[in-house]
Parts: C-alpha cells; sequence; structure tokens
C-alpha cells in the first residue's frame, strides 16, 4: 500500500466539523457546489441524500457519506419540501442547528468537511467518486465514527502533541474510507484507486513510489510485471487514464510542489531527490506542467525565508 499512503500523507487532511443538525418531520437542506469533500453520519433516525439527476440515496441510523461538492445536493426526509441554505443554518462545531417542521420521525446529522493540503489538492480529481457511502453494517464504517470520535475529543481536549495527534487521525480516516471497498458502481474510474486494485498495475505503482528518483521506463515496468511491453502500457493506461511515465512524472511534480512548499530543500537538491539530472531540467518540466516556475510556486506560499538557490 506504498502509493496509496503516500498519496494520502501529501494530501495532509484536515477535518474541519459542522454543528450538529437535529431535524423533525418534513425537512431539507442544500448544499450548494463549492468543491469541498463533506462528510456526514446519521447518529440518530434517518434521511436521503439528494442529487441531481440521480435517485435518491437512503441513509440509515450510522450510515456515513462522504460527498464531492462538485454539484449541489440535499440531505432531507424525502422530496417535495422547501430546502435550508446549509450555509445559514450550519454555523460551527458545538453548536446545536434545529431543522424541520411539523410532527412525526426525527434525525441527527453530523459532520464536517476535510481540508486538504493545497499543493496538492488536485491529486483527489479522478480518485473519488462524487459520493461515497459506507453502510452501518459496513466495518469501516465502525472505525471511521470511532476515529472521529477520537478526533472530536482530541480537539476539544488539546493537550501536548493535540496537533500532531489531530492529523495522524485525519490521515487514517481517509484511509479507511478509501479502502472500504464501499465504491460500488464508481469501481469503474479510473485512477489510482483502480490501480492499486489491479495486480499488474498495483506493482508498477509501488515500485514507482519506493524509488521515485529511479530512471524507470516502460520496459522496465512490465518486466517487473512479468508482461510485455506492449500489453502493459496499454493496461496501465486503461486502469489509471494515463501511460506509467507520464504517471511518474505527475506524481514527481506532486512531490516537488510539496517541498517547494516546505522550502527546506533547494531546487537541485529538490531536482535529484525525485530523478531530475539537473535543476534547469527540473524547472523546465516543472513549469511545463504547473504553468510557473518551481520559485514563483515556492514564493506565492512563502511564510518566510526559503532556500531556493539552483545549488
Amino acid at each position: 500500500m506504498g502509493a496509496f499512503v503516500d498519496l494520502v500523507s501529501l494530501l495532509r487532511p484536515r477535518a474541519t466539523l459542522w454543528s450538529r443538525v437535529e431535524a423533525t418531520a418534513n425537512w431539507s437542506l442544500q448544499f450548494h457546489a463549492h468543491n469541498d469533500l463533506l462528510f456526514c453520519r446519521v447518529e440518530r433516525g434517518a434521511c436521503e441524500l439528494a442529487l441531481p439527476d440521480a435517485h435518491p440515496i437512503s441513509l440509515q441510523q450510522d450510515s456515513f457519506v462522504l460527498v464531492r461538492t462538485s454539484t449541489p445536493f440535499r440531505l432531507q426526509s424525502g422530496p417535495g419540501v422547501e430546502a435550508v441554505n446549509s450555509e445559514a443554518l450550519i454555523t460551527g462545531a458545538g453548536a446545536v442547528a434545529q431543522l424541520g417542521s411539523g410532527e412525526g420521525p426525527s434525525a441527527v446529522l453530523a459532520g464536517g468537511k476535510f481540508v486538504f493540503d493545497t499543493a496538492n489538492e488536485d491529486l483527489l480529481t479522478g480518485l473519488l467518486p462524487q459520493v461515497v457511502h459506507l453502510s452501518a453494517t459496513n466495518t469501516a464504517s465502525t472505525q471511521v465514527r470511532a476515529l472521529l470520535a477520537m478526533n472530536q475529543s482530541e480537539s476539544e481536549r488539546r493537550s501536548a502533541g493535540s496537533d500532531f495527534v489531530i492529523a495522524r487521525l485525519m490521515e487514517l480516516t481517509l484511509i479507511e474510507i478509501l479502502r472500504s471497498g464501499a465504491f460500488g458502481a464508481a469501481q469503474h474510474q479510473r485512477g489510482l484507486l483502480a490501480g492499486l486494485s489491479d495486480p499488474v498495475t498495483a506493482r508498477a505503482l509501488n515500485a514507482m513510489h519506493d524509488d521515485v528518483a529511479h530512471a524507470w521506463t516502460t520496459a522496465e515496468l512490465a518486466r517487473l510485471c512479468g508482461s510485455s511491453r506492449s500489453s502493459f502500457a496499454a493496461r496501465f493506461t486503461r486502469v489509471i487514464g494515463v501511460g506509467p511515465i507520464e504517471y511518474l512524472q505527475h506524481w514527481r511534480i506532486a512531490l516537488a510542489k510539496d517541498e517547494l512548499r516546505r522550502g527546506v530543500h533547494t531546487i537541485g537538491e529538490i531536482a535529484l531527490s525525485i530523478g531530475f539530472q539537473s535543476g534547469s531540467a527540473f524547472s523546465t518540466a516543472f513549469t511545463r506542467a504547473v504553468g510557473c516556475s518551481p520559485r514563483s510556486f515556492a514564493e506565492s506560499g512563502s511564510r518566510g525565508p526559503r532556500k531556493l538557490s539552483n545549488g
């Protein structure tokens, strides 16, 4: 699982918690498109998640759902109810928001959103389907609930090492979600998750992640996977969405962006660590991929002196 853990570590997930929502009878909560990654647990009762042009997803007590807000969606008791804007109702962790009218079944929701390191949050594109639904009976759902409860407890009591503990808990939470196997029909998607589920591409992916500076070739990776060059290249491209060397280059640039944000190493040191023979070759490749030079990228997120010389 080297490539898998590498990705989550690079994303550095954090969690921003909602207020709790206590809903009664007829209710609907509208979430607008913001490109966020929201999560929600049904603590009590039941509701449904409604997406445009799709059948509603039934969420029972102790269900957990992860939603990419690339399109708007609703959490609701049922169809035909005027929706309340979530941004007006949800005020922050610790608060309790009331929703709904009339008498009838109630639901209690708790959740929040994942926040990622901005240098590489684009790595999520193509990784996740729009919705990941973990039913109450899914083993991963139990684990996720326990991890989120630990995160909330650590956030509230705040002691030595809390920031480190919270960061690790959120990494574990995201890993548990991603490896849950709850992707259903979305398993046809291409990308890293699909690649790690394929025995041939998984071997190649982990080899590249384990030694990113190695001068990998498609032929060498094919031999490692016990396949011919042509069949390996076709399979990798079909499963991942790009060819093996293009994937490697993309991962190298992601690592470089992370190192440039840290500002600890020189451009030349970063270049050698990810497989470029010179700072100038790295700068050319980085500028082509990102649209600005490594120096400009680092300075755009600078918070102090940075070691940016080419040496």
